[in-house]
């Protein structure tokens, strides 16, 4: 008979009351701890997919909040740059029509309106303090470009298919053969420009040239930013409402004609630093003028205060926040509006407007 082990006092015991024996504990490495380390992991990577989701959620709902809130301020400063143009317009008519009553300071270009809701910066900008691009003689556009920094070769091309774009031609002329070598090709209109914005079609002028923009600033000048200064286009200094054909016996405006108009039309470099320098101070009147004029040697220069029944009025808007701060954000627009004589349908006509502006 073989022999058996006999079980211990204590298993027996167990077993006499219904007791199962436990189970004996297993060594690590086994089935059940590789399942439990697993489902620990599973645990881990999920709980770290959950994280990143509510993050990315939250970054994206932030983000929209913030878009949200800066378009929002964009419509508000928009509809207030838009109440400060209308404003204006009415004052200018007010004080033309009662010069006693005057509401707006004489000849002054720049305004601050004080809302409730936010200020407006306005700016005043007759038509007769830029050259007129259908009356402009050659000599005269060739010095207007290189005063805004073009080089000579640049701008006498410019100057030349200026000129070309509004004359009749009885043939064609290269800078038709040009435009017919473009895709899409185009025919010059040989005929006076309607619009200043068609001189973006004329050879040798780019957005740049005609819009303007910064430029390195010299050491002496006051710099915007990382040493940028902002220098005018074409479209600041040119324009079709001017009135005469040149500005030959024309005076322009002492008080808003760009540096480079003042150039065009023959005034002496010493004399526009001057002249500059000084409407930066206070503005020029007709009591002024002539007096100022004299004493940089200046007399004969065509240059007059004010300007005719067509401006254009530019307003900045910016709201106030509910600390009473002004926000950072900006919107900019313009009009340009024609001041009819009496009898007319209306006091004012708007002849163009612009929903985006750009004002230094």
């Amino acid at each position: 008979m073989g022999i058996t082990e006999q079980p211990s006092a204590r298993l027996r015991s167990r077993l006499r009351w219904g007791y199962a024996p436990s189970p004996e504990p297993r060594p690590l490495g086994s089935g059940a701890g590789k399942q439990r380390g697993s489902a620990l992991l599973a645990v881990l990577w999920l709980s770290a997919a959950l994280a990143a989701i509510g993050f990315s959620v939250a970054a994206t709902v932030r983000g929209e909040t913030e878009r949200t809130s800066t378009a929002l301020e964009g419509v508000r400063a928009y509809y207030l740059a838009v109440g400060g143009i209308e404003r204006g317009s009415l004052e200018l008519l007010w004080s033309v029509s009662n010069p006693q009553l005057k509401i707006l300071p004489q000849n002054v270009t720049n305004y601050v309106y004080h809302f409730q809701t936010g200020d407006v910066r306005l700016e005043v900008l007759p038509e007769a303090g830029k050259l007129n691009v259908n009356g402009a003689n050659a000599e005269q556009l060739f010095k207007l470009c290189a005063a805004l920094g073009l080089e000579p070769a640049r701008a006498q091309e410019i100057a030349a298919a200026i000129v070309d774009w509004r004359s009749p031609a009885y043939q064609a002329s290269p800078f038709d053969l040009y435009y017919s070598s473009l895709v899409p090709s185009f025919r010059a209109p040989h005929a006076s420009f309607k619009e200043t914005e068609e001189l973006l079609q004329v050879k040798g002028v780019t957005p740049d040239i005609f819009y303007g923009g910064y430029q390195p600033a010299p050491e002496n000048a006051p710099k915007t930013g990382a040493g940028l200064v902002w220098h005018a286009g074409l479209g600041d200094c040119l324009t079709v409402y001017s009135q005469g054909q040149t500005f030959f016996g024309v005076s322009a405006d002492i008080n808003t004609a760009q540096p480079a108009v003042l150039a065009a039309i023959g005034v002496p470099p010493q004399a526009i630093d001057a002249i500059v320098q000084q409407r930066m101070q206070a503005p020029f009147t007709d009591q002024t003028i002539g007096k100022f004029l004299a004493s940089i040697g200046a007399t004969g220069a065509p240059l007059r205060v004010g300007g005719n029944s067509i401006i254009t009025i530019r307003a900045t808007g910016q709201i106030r926040l509910p600390d009473g701060n002004l926000s950072d954000l900006k919107r900019t627009v313009a009009a340009q509006v024609k001041y009819m004589p009496q009898g007319y349908d209306a006091p004012i006509h708007i002849l163009r407007w612009y929903d985006t502006a750009w004002s230094n």
